[in-house]
């Protein structure tokens, strides 16, 4: 078994746990861009102790090239849990995060994400760099 067939992907408006990819369809090459990652957009995802988005990365994989090269790795660390009780506590994590990157090439841009109870999920997009 490899890696890759423990993802699960789907189209993000239909299941929500697959990582939502917001980004410009082409940009300039070396001139810095925004790309808005998360999960639950369309169908709100549970952020609860019980049923959460642990993390989320981001990889862009150049065309004509053999490997990806990982951009960022985001963890969401509070879910509502305290010594009160699961849900009591006073800080949640919403599964979003925004980088700015530059790149040199065309490529593809590449989301992983991981559910305590649904796995990993992925999700990606091409981007024309000119």
């Amino acid at each position: 078994m490899s890696i890759g067939e423990l993802f699960q992907t789907d189209d993000w408006k239909n299941e929500k746990h697959v990582p939502v990819i917001e980004a410009p369809q082409s940009a300039k090459a070396d001139e810095a861009f925004d790309v808005t990652l998360s999960v639950g957009k369309e169908i709100a995802h549970p952020n609860t102790t019980e049923h959460h988005i642990r993390w989320i990365q981001l990889f862009f994989k150049p065309d004509g090239d053999k490997f990806a090269y990982q951009i960022g790795n985001w963890e969401f660390s509070a879910h509502g849990e305290s010594v009160k009780g699961a849900n009591e506590g006073p800080a949640t994590a919403e599964p979003k995060v925004s980088a700015t990157l530059r790149l040199k090439t065309s490529g593809t841009l590449v989301a992983s994400s991981y559910c305590n109870i649904h796995g990993l999920w992925e999700n990606s997009t091409a981007i024309q760099i000119g």
